[in-house]
């Protein structure tokens, strides 16, 4: 909001500064004789008095408009956050509140700045041609977020991926959507604890990817190895075992999902049950468990399949682990 503010109070200045310089040409109504006989240039200086009167109380009016209504968002978001709980809920709030107030001080602006047809044309074409040309990016960010309120590719909350940097979006500005980064040095798709601030232009340049919009269940997979000696028949059954024992109800909440995504998108899935696929490797047989995760919940979910994996494999010793190994033969 304070910047949607400071530019329309620039604007307006700017867009009223040549009424001002302009105002030294006489004006309609004339003078006596006798004092525009003495003094032709007289004639403008009453005309002008009264411009430059009439823009000082516009500027004025505009920034105790400003100043009120940022005292009252302060107000608005400090009672929000003292009485909505829950996180999301009042984040929606306060930016709603924000977005309410400030059209409604665009409106006001409007109506003290735009009295008649002459200031309207004015502002139009001072300001208009004034912000394009300088403010390009800005405006594209402007309309980058429009594009995000009405199409909605993610919201506050989603897990999405931008130009390799992925990561939570916790709020999304006029200009800028930001994002608490995940992955980068830390493992797992795991908070690095930094915020990411990127141009809503983005939306218009690059594609972006989104993990939670619809469906937030994604695909993972865990490559196990285990030696040729192995039973991997064995080890396939008990891989297999503790992820459908994790996987239990929750192939109905997957399938409710997808029938939803089914009404705006042409999706497909055949098997949503986890499945163990079996490689030959040169160290051994390589068992990849695949399964179905939420996508904030992968660390977890493959810490939990890890070590239940390892306790039943140490139960079995025709089950072994495999690892790169080199032998040296002297003759």
């Amino acid at each position: 909001m304070r910047h949607i503010l400071i530019l329309l109070i620039c604007s307006a200045i700017l867009s009223a500064w040549p009424g001002v310089c302009l105002a030294q040409t006489p004006a309609v109504a004339q003078p006596p004789m006798e004092l525009a006989a003495q003094n032709p240039a007289a004639a403008s200086h009453p005309d002008a008095a009264l411009r430059k009167e009439f823009i000082h109380k516009k500027i004025l009016q505009t920034i105790i408009l400003l100043v009120t209504s940022y005292i009252l968002l302060f107000v608005i978001i400090k009672f929000i956050n003292n009485r909505v709980k829950d996180i999301k809920a009042r984040h929606v709030v306060r930016k709603n509140t924000a977005y309410a107030i400030t059209f409604t001080v665009i409106m006001m602006i409007l109506v003290i700045w735009m009295q008649n047809i002459t200031y309207l044309s004015l502002f139009i074409g001072v300001a208009g041609a004034g912000l394009t040309l300088a403010l390009q990016e800005v405006i594209l960010g402007v309309a980058g977020w429009l594009l995000i309120l009405i199409r909605r590719p993610f919201e506050v909350g989603d897990r999405i991926e931008i130009n390799g940097i992925k990561g939570d979006i916790i709020d999304i500005r006029l200009f800028q959507t930001s994002m608490l980064e995940i992955g980068n040095w830390v493992d797992a798709d795991q908070s690095t604890g930094r915020i990411v601030n990127i141009p809503n232009s983005f939306v218009f340049k690059t594609e972006n990817y989104n993990y939670s919009r619809g469906f937030e269940f994604i695909w993972n997979e865990i490559p196990i190895l285990v030696t040729f000696e192995s039973d991997w028949q064995k080890g396939r059954d008990i891989i297999i075992s503790h992820a459908m024992r994790l996987a239990e109800g929750q192939e109905d909440n997957v399938r409710r999902k997808i029938d939803a995504m089914r009404n705006r998108y042409m999706i497909y899935y055949g098997k949503l049950t986890p499945i163990v696929y079996v490689n030959i490797k040169d160290s051994g047989v390589e068992l990849t468990l695949r399964y179905l995760t939420e996508a904030k919940k992968r660390r977890f979910t493959q810490d939990q399949l890890c070590r239940a994996i390892l306790e039943d494999f140490d139960k079995h010793p025709d089950v072994n682990f495999a690892y790169p190994t080199y032998r040296i033969v002297k003759e």
